[in-house]
């Protein structure tokens, strides 16, 4: 059995553009770039740090994630449910249309693999790694619309047009079939729940058998095809992608709505993002209501709520108070309280603790802690102190404009970081001992502007040990050691 830890969810090559005032005819549209092609893996149970200066894109990373911010390009791959579990209109449309979207997949990969013969063919020099990147952001791109599909069909891909259309055809069927089943049994459940209409439940169960022989035909007719496929390593490569995650960034508003409950925020200001005309428990009511957990009026929803108040360190008789009679700790354990009420997997704590005084934040940070174990929770845990990132945080990321500059386990970062940038994110924590020799390493300059970067790494202009290729070349987010990646060309304590 593999010790293997369960990826929850897998970000490949996000990007998050916003555009910046108004096209104008003639003129390129201009973009912060907030996020510009994170990948990593947030795996089940942990605490994912996320650290950097304010304005690298830390928040925006987290609210891309949750798709309050539709995300500009990349996938974002959620492994909490499956695509059985509920109808999407994504998946619907690939079984509907995988001859084209096969051919937009290939007119992709014929750019990657143009711009790799251009890059294979120019003379060794810093020209030839800028034509690498420029290969492997189109690779990427490639692969990203490639596995949206894959992830599906698997080494069904490696079908003719007309064999795929053939096979989509029955994908859509069983599709179809099954998203009718799913609508059968959400009516039954609705009705059998008011406890009225026993004839109307009868004949809706007993349209289903049915529909599950229409299932399972098809079925049969999809495995007919893939026992005829050829047996090719490109089968076997387009097989082993097959995946039920579900990608965040294809789902409608009202899909993402409905997975909402699994995926939380809990807000930085404790004063801003309560409404001080509503009570606590209409607060933290709110939210289940909209999932549905709680109806209107249901005395059940009271006793939840007070005990969920409780496990958040609130005392149940506040449950009829209103913000402004709270402190700003109890403000956030109740901002706490209603993203946990609905029982989410995913949480992004989006500086939590930084808006409280120090000795609040020792409490939050431990409830955190022990509502994670209770709950078998995944924290996003954005801050800009390192010190609180080192105790909650299993692994962290560094960020610095838009980009993961090194990401590893918490330890082994704050032992021997490789970037130069996260080397003076942690000469500069405060230190109470005296005889300490640790070097201070003044950051000159202020970030660069996000509409526009600078070419090759972009924090050359700040980097003292930036030279010719750092200028030039974008560094690739490489594993320099297991679980230890990092983006720099002069990696600290390592041979060039």
């Amino acid at each position: 059995m593999s010790n293997e830890p369960k990826v929850l969810l897998k970000i490949s090559n996000l990007k998050q553009y916003f555009p910046v005032g108004k096209k104008q005819v003639g003129k390129p549209q201009a973009f912060v770039k907030a996020n510009d092609g994170i990948s990593l893996n947030i795996y089940e149970g942990e605490t994912f740090g996320l650290v950097g200066e304010s304005g690298c894109g830390k928040s925006t990373l987290g609210r891309t994630l949750l798709q309050l911010y539709r995300q500009t390009g990349g996938r974002t791959v959620y492994y909490g449910r499956t695509v059985e579990d509920f109808d999407l209109k994504y998946v619907e449309e690939i079984f509907k249309n995988l001859p084209e979207k096969k051919k937009k997949c290939e007119e992709l990969r014929a750019k990657a693999q143009k711009a790799r013969k251009d890059y294979e063919a120019m003379p060794d020099g810093i020209e030839k790694k800028a034509a690498g990147q420029h290969f492997a952001e189109l690779d990427s791109e490639a692969k990203n619309a490639l596995l949206d599909i894959t992830a599906l069909i698997g080494g069904l891909y490696t079908l003719t047009e007309h064999e795929l259309a053939e096979a989509g055809k029955h994908y859509s069927a069983e599709y179809l079939a099954m998203k009718e089943i799913r609508k059968i049994n959400a009516k039954v459940e609705e009705l059998e729940k008011n406890g009225k209409a026993a004839d109307k439940i009868s004949q809706l169960k007993s349209s289903i058998p049915a529909l599950e022989k229409k299932v399972q035909e098809e079925l049969a007719e999809i495995q007919k095809i893939r026992d005829n496929c050829s047996k090719s390593g490109e089968f076997d490569e387009y097989e082993s992608q097959k995946d039920n995650g579900i990608n965040l960034a294809n789902l409608t508003d009202a899909e993402m709505r409905y997975l909402r409950r699994d995926l939380q925020l809990i807000f930085q200001d404790p004063y801003s993002s309560l409404n001080p005309r509503m009570t606590v428990g209409q607060i933290i009511g709110e939210g289940l209501q909209a999932h549905g957990m709680f109806k209107k009026g249901d005395p059940k929803m009271q006793d939840y709520i007070m005990e969920i108040m409780e496990k958040c360190g609130l005392a149940s008789y506040f449950i009829h108070r209103y913000p402004h009679q709270f402190s700003g700790g109890q403000r956030q354990r109740i901002g706490i309280a209603r993203s946990l009420a609905v029982n989410p997997k995913f949480v992004v704590c989006d500086e939590a603790v930084s808006a409280l005084d120090v000795s609040i934040q020792s409490q939050i940070i431990n409830l955190l802690l022990d509502l994670k174990e209770q709950n078998n929770l995944t924290y996003l845990f954005i801050s800009h102190d390192l010190s609180v990132i080192k105790y909650i945080s299993d692994r962290i990321g560094v960020m610095y404009l838009g980009n993961m500059m090194e990401l590893s386990d918490t330890e082994h970062l704050f032992a021997h970081p490789y970037h130069p940038y996260t080397e003076a994110l942690l000469s500069a924590i405060p230190t109470t001992d005296v005889d300490s020799k640790k070097e201070s390493i003044i950051l000159e300059g202020d970030i660069p502007s996000p509409i526009n970067p600078p070419k090759g790494c972009k924090f050359h202009t700040r980097c003292r040990y930036c030279t010719e290729i750092c200028q030039n070349v974008t560094p690739a987010f490489e594993e320099v050691e297991p679980g230890h990646f990092v983006a720099c060309h002069h990696k600290l304590g390592v041979e060039e």
